[in-house]
């Protein structure tokens, strides 16, 4: 049983908290249904993040056997079995289309927004298509796991029905880009080319400079949306100016992590580091006060 649930990649469920990003930057946070609504959000997300986790495993076996890391996954250790696994991707396949289509079917106010199904299943197709081809390609590696963070974004907004600032959209597309470039820098930097046969068509100083220019256009975009007059008040604009130091000491640091002895992996990275851990903590108590505090 441990070597199946290890199959889920529980911790990697960490990413979906961006599907918190609207209940939260909306001021709906202590609100029950859109809170109890990105809760059952999340959950969906989660169960299929975790089926496509399953997919790649299986596609991957052999590879993963060769790799110093990867060689102790269920599937690959040989701790969990193809034919159950296979079952628990269909059974985790479908619980999160039947957890969406009840959230589009009891939406508030009338309003359907059909993308509450539609955004999980895109989701999945992209990376079933990521697992078996696309992950070659180079370039559109990147785009696909990009476009994973914004989907959960996006997933959480069409959830409770609110609209992001498209400069926050922007934050986030930038940021990934920058977490994904960081992840293939330090793949080639641990394992060579031959860890993954998309490396061989990057070089490390094409993802060390693109790497850091994603890392740029996120402070700019985040810093923007911070003085953004047509969203805050006056009050508020110059207490989330005072977030944009925060954010960069936070990036500083996570560079410093994936710069040293990592692979990379945004959620590894943030787990092993308590200083990461807690400055991001320090930003979300930040933020929470000025939202629905002060």
């Amino acid at each position: 049983m441990k070597a199946y649930i290890k199959l889920l990649r529980i911790h990697h469920w960490l990413k979906n908290a961006l599907i918190f990003l609207p209940l939260f930057f909306s001021g709906h946070l202590l609100e029950g249904l859109p809170l109890i609504r990105t809760c059952f959000g999340f959950l969906a997300f989660s169960l299929i993040s975790s089926c496509v986790y399953i997919v790649n495993d299986l596609q991957d076996i052999e590879n993963d056997r060769k790799h110093p890391i990867k060689k102790n996954r269920p599937l690959a250790s040989g701790e969990a079995k193809p034919k159950i696994a296979i079952g628990l991707a269909f059974f985790l396949l479908l619980s999160s289309i039947a957890i969406s289509t009840f959230l589009y079917c009891s939406q508030p106010n009338g309003i359907t927004q059909i993308w509450i199904i539609v955004i999980p299943i895109i989701y999945f197709i992209l990376n079933v298509l990521y697992s078996v081809w696309l992950k070659h390609k180079p370039i559109v590696d990147i785009v696909i796991l990009v476009s994973g963070f914004l989907l959960r974004v996006l997933y959480g907004s069409y959830v409770i029905q609110v609209q992001l600032s498209n400069w926050l959209y922007l934050m986030v597309m930038f940021g990934a880009s920058y977490l994904v470039f960081g992840k293939r820098r330090n793949e080639m930097e641990k394992n060579g080319q031959k860890s993954r046969k998309v490396l061989q068509y990057y070089t490390k100083d094409f993802l060390d400079k693109n790497m850091y220019v994603f890392l740029t256009l996120a402070l700019i975009t985040y810093s923007l949306w911070c003085v953004d007059t047509n969203i805050w008040n006056q009050s508020n604009t110059s207490l989330m100016i005072w977030s944009v130091p925060m954010i960069v000491i936070i990036f500083l640091k996570y560079s410093l992590d994936i710069e040293g002895n990592s692979y990379g992996d945004p959620v590894d990275v943030v787990i092993k580091d308590k200083t990461l851990m807690a400055l991001i903590l320090s930003y979300i108590i930040y933020t929470t006060l000025v939202f629905y505090v002060l």
